[in-house]
């Protein structure tokens, strides 16, 4: 049990009600519905009891990793017209729209300097936070840069997450960037209900080394450090789809450091490079390309991908960057020979901690992938080439290499990615095509009248209809719960009035939802069902 110290409580709900406001959270009376539901006065500083096992840091976002991110578009949009700095020393600004800013010290040193922070693509704090390190020291290494210091930026829901959950991100990060040897000397953090985590990253550069997106000539090479797919790995995992092979590639990628490609980049005297992270690579190609005045070619056959990702692709799981992505950068793609529309929408996913895109000389690309292999940099690949001189136009080819896998039968957990049949209002059948068929005949109770069987095995078929029912698919979970409650109201079923109520409590519901879901249906049931659901909760 928390320890409450009711003397405080007492002063601090008093000034609140006298305030007429929550003095944590304006936006609430006091006492507000934490402390009517589970005796917790977050004011005074009492905390929620700890969650029983482990704690999915995937569920309590919404969007994972760097899909969390403001999409190119908006963010350009929202740029436009800001000032620039004036200063001549600045040799890589806002302006540039590269992965860091560069500030000129002498004319042999320069400061290469970056922030990014983001929500957790994996459920393992610590894990999380070598990944929240990896992501951001990616920037300055994609500049050619030695990062020196960094300072930590953390959001967390304090007081209703264990502390130990924070304590194991921050440990994660250190520890990763110590692999780095980079000195953590600060941070800041903030209460949120979303956590996140990142780092600000100041390093040193050699100006006259110094690698941008804007200069990959005609007839370079196009080299990938890393595999593809984080993006869309962490959302097959919030929605139950994920295989752990897939997951555990997926982490190993996101941590790893893109040190030793960044110092054999510089080494290979490659001519540009950007770190694909949340605009996926079309989103940064496209971005380099047009910085460099190119057009550029893609062979989707060579593009490392992560285990599992073509098989999420067949099945429709994609999360909802990838539309934000394409609608940012799709306009690039000039021309798609060849590559199936659904293998396409893997190059718009958005990756976290992703690998370094390279533009370098095709007479070293053959011994730089040779030396990132040896030096353990095993999915590192020639994906494609600079055409020629031009405006940012990308041409995606295949030469049927690769295909799609075949969609696996017997998902019961959704029906993303399968086409819908029939007729109905959104998908209406003259539209596709299609005519509906004559509806399945039943019997009042759904089966046969001749059919054979027993009452456990009738129990058992129900009970697992009933399960399917409720688990979250085209609706979520709390959508659910609140038709059921208002369903358990309209058919007076005192016990299901009492068991959904108590689900949606435990579940988060506020009083004020739990009655809203319960006058849906005292509404369709009248003044009977209102006498009756108020009586239910008297009791």
């Amino acid at each position: 049990m928390p320890v409450r110290d009711l003397e405080k409580r007492r002063r601090v709900m008093q000034r609140s009600m006298q305030l007429g406001h929550c003095i944590c959270d304006p936006k609430k009376a006091c006492p507000c519905d934490i402390f009517r539901r589970q005796d917790i006065c977050p004011c005074a500083g009492e905390e929620y009891a700890a969650p029983a096992g482990p704690v999915r840091l995937t569920e309590l976002v919404e969007s994972a990793g760097c899909a969390s991110k403001i999409d190119q578009a908006t963010l350009q949009r929202i740029l436009t017209g800001l000032p620039a700095p004036a200063d001549p020393r600045v040799l890589v600004g806002m302006p540039a729209g590269d992965d860091a800013g560069v500030y000129l010290l002498d004319e042999q040193t320069a400061l290469v300097q970056t922030v990014d922070v983001f929500s957790p693509s994996v459920d393992d704090p610590y894990t999380f936070g070598q990944i929240a390190a990896a992501n951001s020291l990616s920037d300055v290494y994609a500049m050619g840069g030695r990062p020196l210091t960094a300072l930590s930026v953390i959001g967390f829901p304090a007081r209703k997450l264990p502390d130990e959950i924070m304590q194991q991100i921050l440990r994660g990060g250190l520890d990763k960037m110590a692999e780095a040897g980079v000195a953590v000397i600060g941070g800041h953090s903030i209460k949120d209900d979303e956590i996140k985590a990142g780092f600000a990253v100041t390093g040193l550069i050699d100006p006259r080394r110094l690698k941008t997106n804007a200069a990959a000539r005609p007839g370079d090479c196009l080299v990938l450090t890393k595999p593809l797919g984080t993006g869309i790995i962490a959302f097959a995992a919030q929605i139950g789809r994920a295989d752990a092979e897939s997951v555990a590639a997926s982490a190993r990628s996101m941590t790893a450091l893109n040190k030793t490609a960044a110092e054999l980049m510089v080494e290979f005297d490659a001519h540009a490079c950007t770190d694909v992270t949340g605009f996926g690579l079309m989103g940064h190609l496209k971005s380099m390309a047009v910085a460099s005045k190119a057009d550029v070619e893609i062979a989707w056959d060579d593009v490392p991908l992560l285990p599992g990702v073509l098989q999420c692709a067949a099945e429709g799981i994609f999360s909802g960057a990838v539309e934000r992505n394409k609608e940012s950068s799709g306009d690039a793609l000039a021309a798609v020979e060849g590559v199936e529309p659904a293998a396409v929408e893997i190059l718009f996913d958005a990756q976290t901690s992703g690998g370094l895109l390279i533009a370098l000389p095709e007479p070293a690309a053959e011994g730089f992938i040779k030396r990132l292999h040896a030096e353990g940099i095993r999915e590192a690949a020639v994906i494609g080439r600079v055409s020629a001189e031009g405006t940012g136009r990308i041409l995606l080819r295949s030469q049927g290499r690769r295909r799609l896998p075949t969609v696996k039968v017997g998902r019961s957990s959704s029906v993303v990615g399968r086409e819908p049949k029939g007729d109905s209002p959104i998908f209406p059948a003259e539209k596709s095509g299609q005519s509906p068929g004559p509806p399945p005949t039943l019997s009042c109770c759904g089966g046969d009248d001749h059919a054979q069987g027993n009452v456990d095995s009738a129990k058992e078929k129900f009970l697992a209809f009933l399960g399917a029912t409720n688990a979250s698919g085209a609706l979520d979970g709390k959508t659910k719960r609140a038709m059921a409650i208002a369903l358990s109201v309209l058919a007076k079923c005192e016990p299901c009035v009492k068991l959904h109520v108590r689900k949606a409590r435990e579940e988060g519901f506020t009083p004020e939802e739990i009655d809203e879901a319960a006058w849906m249906g005292i509404a369709f049931g009248g003044s009977p069902v209102m006498m009756f659901y108020n009586e239910a909760m008297r009791k």
